[in-house]
């Protein structure tokens, strides 16, 4: 554990190391519950960093790219920043408009990602571990209730970082937790994810409006650019002139994934070929939003100085449906009191 820098209101943020001896290694902050490096081995075995972040916790506190952060209490977006729980309204700050149509994103102004949580490391039952808690008061960023979320995340033997949440709460709320980290598995910083090959193990995806809000319905992604039920480069059809892909500007939808949610599942699949570098994904969430990095555009700078040009990241946050409060078909996000919400998602590296 070292010093990773001062947040705005000058308490010290801190970074943690997990490592295994395969080779993987994570080093995490309790600011934002941030992935700030993860080391994995290519084919030939020399480690190289597959997330983009920045060198100190400063780079973290003046951007809102939630590079690596967990993000709530709800993750994703929520039509114009309210709901109704029980037949009462409930109003969150509005931090994103795509479109020029506003809504609720990743927890608000001052989510998950932007406080410091209290952290310890541990031996854990996976491997090495680091629990990290927040206390999420009543009326923070308009939700109802006071939630207590714990994370933690551990470096597993067979070269995983798993991620396990808990959540409780005193009144009913919407809570769906996630990571957003932002991968190229050729390194960061070392160029476009073009040329990544996923797959995703998801037969429907949810359709959006111009303001990135699902339609309500879940939609087949057979013969659409949507279908990655085989393994398809993120570029080969990103410039196809559909409108859901003009909504994105590029890929940034929630696909529902085949095994609903609930059991720890296959979820995603990467490979880079130059690498050699894989990740699977798997998770106990019924969806994952694929993000191919549509606003990187070359203004931040990253941890070893190079630049993050337009779509040189992706992300697969894995997660219950975006707007879930507003539609009553989807997996509800709402957490009541006497309840615990658990969830579980695996990072696991190979190569190829």
């Amino acid at each position: 554990m070292k010093s990773f820098g001062l947040i705005p209101d000058g308490r010290t943020a801190r970074l943690f190391v997990l490592e295994n001896a395969r080779g993987l290694r994570a080093e995490i902050s309790d600011y934002g519950g941030t992935i700030v490096r993860l080391l994995a081995p290519d084919r030939r075995g020399t480690p190289g960093d597959v997330v983009l972040g920045f060198g100190s916790v400063e780079g973290y506190t003046a951007h809102r790219g939630y590079f690596g952060a967990i993000v709530g209490r709800s993750g994703n977006r929520i039509a114009g920043g309210t709901f109704q729980i029980d037949g009462e309204r409930v109003t969150l700050a509005t931090n994103n408009a795509p479109g020029g149509i506003p809504c609720h994103l990743h927890g608000g102004h001052r989510g998950f990602d932007k406080v410091l949580w209290a952290a310890e490391p541990f031996a854990g039952e996976h491997g090495p571990a680091l629990r990290l808690r927040y206390r999420s008061p009543d009326g923070e960023e308009g939700y109802p209730g006071n939630i207590e979320v714990t994370a933690v995340y551990s470096v597993t033997a067979d070269n995983a970082l798993r991620v396990d949440y808990t959540a409780t709460t005193d009144r009913a709320t919407p809570v769906n937790l996630t990571n957003h980290a932002y991968f190229n598995l050729a390194g960061e910083g070392a160029g476009d994810v073009l040329g990544h090959e996923l797959t995703l193990h998801a037969s429907g995806f949810t359709p959006v409006n111009a303001g990135l809000i699902p339609l309500g319905m879940i939609a087949p992604v057979n013969g659409t650019p949507f279908d990655f039920r085989s393994p398809q480069r993120i570029g080969a059809r990103i410039e196809t002139d559909n409108e859901q892909l003009r909504h994105g500007l590029g890929y940034d939808h929630n696909f529902a994934l085949d095994a609903g949610g609930g059991e720890l599942a296959p979820a995603a699949t990467v490979f880079e070929p130059n690498s050699g570098r894989v990740l699977d994904i798997t998770t106990t969430e019924p969806g994952i939003q694929f993000y191919s990095g549509n606003h990187l555009d070359g203004s931040l700078v990253g941890k070893t100085g190079r630049p993050y040009p337009f779509r040189t990241g992706f992300c697969l946050e894995t997660q219950h449906f975006p707007d879930a409060p507003n539609h009553p078909t989807f997996p509800s996000t709402i957490l009541r009191p006497g309840q615990t919400l658990r969830s579980t998602t695996v990072y696991r590296f190979g190569v190829r």
